[in-house]
């Protein structure tokens, strides 16, 4: 790779907003959001159920389509470009996919992280030794590895999570969307899954990371600039120590807040 690719590349617009506004039934979901994701960000997008978090991510999936604005998804602009071939790039986890796989009695922990290299639900296609050597290579990174031959459907909620995160980047995504990845998992097993995720945001060529939730202590010390959405607009947006701060979230949870710091992540209680 030469020098103008490798700047091309470090100046790549990974996602780039402008004024995008969203309706749904004459109702106003999102309104003129102006968003830019640099390369080598990880972002997470914070708000209350409700507040456009995955309308969001489905406008810039192309899973919705806006109303009004214009959105670049690295590098490519929307209505002039190949959504599908688009969207491979871009790996997403979320609860509403495990129950897709959940119903697949025979489908091994194996077989479906080898289904995220075409992005399919089920295997259709022949695979090769290097497809199952890259999979088995994603299952040990998220410690799965042991589970390589188990019905997917047996696995605890936590190994489900790690096995579609192991999906998710079989595709090798530039962008990878964890929608509350920790949505109904305990204590234990969300601190097991956050290290996990930790290690993937420090991988030198890993993916763009958009961590979705409305728990504050899931942001980890890798995670670079925060969003914060309220009713569909966003209220603040930028490196995350300016962002995570009383007065924003405050705004943002709307009641007032106290943040502590602890070991890289903020920690929220609400005041008396």
């Amino acid at each position: 790779m030469n020098i103008s690719n490798i700047l091309e590349e470090n100046l790549m617009k990974v996602v780039q907003l402008k004024d995008v506004s969203f309706r749904r039934w004459n109702r106003l979901i999102l309104n003129k959001i102006n968003w830019h994701v640099q390369k080598g960000e990880h972002w997470v997008l914070l708000g209350l159920n409700g507040s456009g978090k995955t309308s969001l991510l489905k406008l810039i999936t192309g899973y919705e389509w806006a109303s009004g604005g214009e959105i670049t998804v690295l590098n490519e602009r929307f209505g002039q470009t190949n959504i599908h071939e688009l969207r491979k790039t871009i790996g997403w986890v979320s609860s509403s996919l495990d129950e897709r796989f959940a119903a697949r009695a025979s489908d091994t922990t194996l077989e479906v992280v080898l289904s995220g290299r075409h992005a399919s639900v089920g295997l259709y296609e022949d695979m090769t030794d290097e497809d199952k050597e890259a999979a088995l290579q994603f299952l040990r990174l998220l410690k799965m590895e042991n589970y390589k031959d188990s019905a997917f459907h047996t696995l605890s909620q936590g190994e489900k999570r790690r096995t579609m995160i192991a999906r998710a980047l079989m595709s090798e995504p530039k962008i990878l969307i964890l929608d509350e990845p920790c949505n109904g998992l305990d204590v234990y097993i969300r601190e097991q899954l956050l290290e996990t995720i930790e290690g993937i945001m420090k991988l030198e060529d890993g993916p763009t990371i958009l961590y979705v939730t409305h728990h504050l202590e899931e942001v980890l010390p890798s995670v670079t600039n925060a969003l914060l959405l309220r009713s569909g607009k966003i209220i603040a947006q930028g490196p995350k120590k300016g962002i995570l701060t009383e007065p924003y979230l405050s705004d943002c949870f709307q009641l007032p807040v106290n943040i502590q710091w602890q070991k890289g992540r903020p920690w929220l209680a609400i005041k008396n």
